[in-house]
């Protein structure tokens, strides 16, 4: 995977991530607002109206004036909002912060306002309403208790039972604490809601459980966070998704105008492109299919072409026969058949090992083997056949110590012999055949003296079926496909082939030149 991609990637990926963060950081904070000051409100709202429906609460419970700062206030003189105003008209409770602590207010049914003041909410809430508790049941009857628990648990929203068990009763120092003021509050490890124990009159212990505290992390809240990081993962997989579909969709879009015939058809491999290596792959496989096809149009005009001379002559000769009247005429006539015959058999061959080449190539099985070796086996294999010219290996003493080279020992012995016997064809009496070998290079150099190439046509010799209008006609032999083949063999080699003109003998100079050593797995 190439680096690029992958901290594009990444750093997408964690700039989702800090912005599901960010959401749910900012939704955590909004939601809870709200909560906690509906919780604010809700929390005290059974103690409120319990001291509303109390004619004069402050005579009744003489003692929350001085703990909580209990009072009973005009409804005009409030400096509170008109809505805030409003509410406490429709019954509701209210919560409002203050530097000293929470003020909770509530109205009653003659429109006088009840204010009281915790230093602690949750705290003074819960005490506030086990001293009332505690007021009541130390005024009533042992047997009335029960029922006046049950009346006053619904009423004040709170949970009020009997010390009975030995499980119920709290640590010693909650113990020594209600001895001493006859109510402790405290909260229990195993449970987040406070206690407030009460010890009656008579010595029995009440213990009076109050509301749930504020809980910020609620099911509500963790569904609402879940459903946020879900849907917002959900959108930036669907863009992504979406971006590579579009992607995709480009390349199913050139792959269809490819199939209608639109070889020229190419997919855009932009920058931003989430499947820059695909489109690429995909050009470089329409290029090959392109190339292959013009090739394959090329082969059956050449090869029609170069079929109708021999065929023509051989459909000559069989009419000949007929009209032989001596056996060393009829003999002139099968030798010219053989013969066209065989030049039939070469070109199928040049065409079908230019096919392989062209469509991929053969199995390459590349071998360490020597390139000066292969080239002096070439140089007197050729020095037979064309012994009217010289044909030289000039191999350097330091080329030797680098001879090793991983190749296909046939097919650039093929490459070689072919540039070697078009040169003896061509020169008037000399060829070279010079090796230039290093750490890393190979290079065979193919020289003559004979007319050479003009310089506008340095690339059309490599053509299939070309051929040139001067020096290298159809009178010198060949199809036009050797050099086609030698490119080809170089290129599954890594390297490449070339042709300029030759210094020193004034003909033309084939190069053949690739790398010495495959690139090993790790290179590539």
């Amino acid at each position: 995977m190439p680096l690029k991609f992958f901290l594009k990637l990444f750093f997408r990926l964690a700039g989702l991530i800090l912005l599901v963060c960010v959401l749910n950081a900012l939704l955590l904070t909004g939601v809870n607002s709200v909560r906690l000051q509906a919780w604010q409100e809700q929390l005290p709202a059974p103690l409120m109206r319990w001291l509303t429906a109390v004619p004069e609460p402050q005579a009744k419970y003489h003692w929350l004036p001085t703990l909580f700062d209990f009072q009973a206030l005009e409804h005009g003189s409030l400096t509170l909002s008109p809505v805030l105003k409003e509410r406490l008209l429709y019954g509701h409770v209210l919560t409002l912060d203050s530097p000293i602590g929470p003020r909770v207010l509530a109205a009653d049914p003659m429109g006088v306002v009840l204010e009281m003041r915790f230093n602690d909410l949750y705290q003074g809430v819960s005490e506030a309403t086990g001293l009332i508790a505690l007021a009541h049941l130390n005024a009533a009857l042992p047997a009335d208790r029960e029922a006046i628990m049950d009346n006053l648990a619904v009423a004040l929203g709170v949970g009020i039972t009997r010390v009975d068990h030995a499980a119920q009763v709290p640590p010693p120092e909650v113990l020594g604490r209600v001895i001493e003021r006859n109510i402790a509050y405290y909260q229990a490890d195993s449970d987040k809601r406070a206690k407030v124990l009460l010890r009656l009159s008579d010595g029995e212990l009440v213990q009076v459980t109050a509301a749930a505290p504020f809980n910020p992390w609620a099911w509500p809240v963790l569904l609402l966070l879940v459903l946020v990081v879900v849907a917002v993962l959900a959108l930036g997989l669907w863009l992504f998704l979406r971006r590579v579909d579009h992607n995709l969709r480009a390349v199913e879009s050139v792959a269809v105008r490819i199939a209608r015939g639109e070889m020229d058809a190419r997919v855009e491999a932009t920058d931003p492109a989430m499947v820059p290596r695909l489109a690429l792959a995909f050009n470089s496989m329409a290029s090959h299919i392109q190339r292959l096809v013009g090739v394959q149009r090329e082969m059956i005009h050449a090869v029609s072409h170069e079929l109708r001379t021999p065929v023509a002559r051989i459909r000559f000769g069989v009419q000949m026969i007929e009209d032989c009247e001596d056996s060393v005429a009829l003999q002139k006539q099968l030798d010219g058949i053989d013969g066209d015959i065989q030049e039939l058999d070469e070109l199928i061959d040049e065409i079908l090992t230019y096919a392989r080449l062209e469509q991929g190539g053969p199995v390459f099985s590349l071998q360490e083997r020597s390139v000066t070796d292969i080239v002096r086996q070439v140089v007197d294999e050729q020095r037979l056949i064309h012994s009217g010219v010289a044909i030289e290996a000039v191999i350097p003493e330091q080329a030797e110590r680098w001879a090793q080279s991983d190749v296909e020992p046939r097919y650039l012995h093929r490459a070689i012999q072919n540039l070697v016997g078009n040169a003896a064809r061509y020169a008037d009496s000399r060829v070279r055949v010079q090796c230039q070998l290093d750490e890393h290079t190979c290079r065979v150099d193919v020289e003559d003296d004979g007319p050479g190439i003009p310089e506008q046509d340095w690339e059309k010799v490599f053509t299939a079926f070309a051929r040139l209008d001067d020096s290298r006609t159809r009178t010198s032999g060949g199809y036009g496909l050797g050099l086609s083949i030698v490119r080809r063999i170089l290129y599954w080699h890594g390297g490449q082939a070339f042709v300029n003109r030759s210094i020193e003998l004034g003909g033309a100079r084939f190069s053949l030149v690739w790398p010495r050593k495959k690139p090993d797995d790790d290179e590539v």
